[in-house]
């Protein structure tokens, strides 16, 4: 047990370290602020899509064993894609048989 909190310790320490350098590499050359801002949005960006495709799409499936097709179960109106144009998924009606 106390490994594992010296493991935890030492990492906290090392992003912290991590991060000091971020910051005084940001004072040194203020031109890199940008830089950084645009990467921390697109890294924090990309976790939170991946985060959203893996709680909300029906292709995933957490629960194997109660709900093995998450897929069957949804309707001709809802709507699992981020973003789409032209579609009014309200007024779709279902082309499919019924499983």
């Amino acid at each position: 047990m106390v490994a594992g909190a010296s493991l935890l310790s030492s990492r906290r320490t090392s992003a912290a370290a991590m991060l000091r350098q971020i910051l005084l590499q940001a004072k040194k050359h203020p031109s890199l602020i940008p830089l950084f801002i645009f990467i921390g949005a697109g890294g924090t960006g990309a976790a939170l899509y991946l985060m959203r495709l893996a709680m909300f799409n029906p292709d995933v499936s957490w629960d194997r064993k109660n709900n093995p097709e998450p897929w069957n179960k949804l309707g001709p109106n809802d709507q699992y894609k981020f973003y789409s144009v032209n579609v009014d998924y309200s007024k779709l009606k279902k082309e499919g048989p019924e499983f």
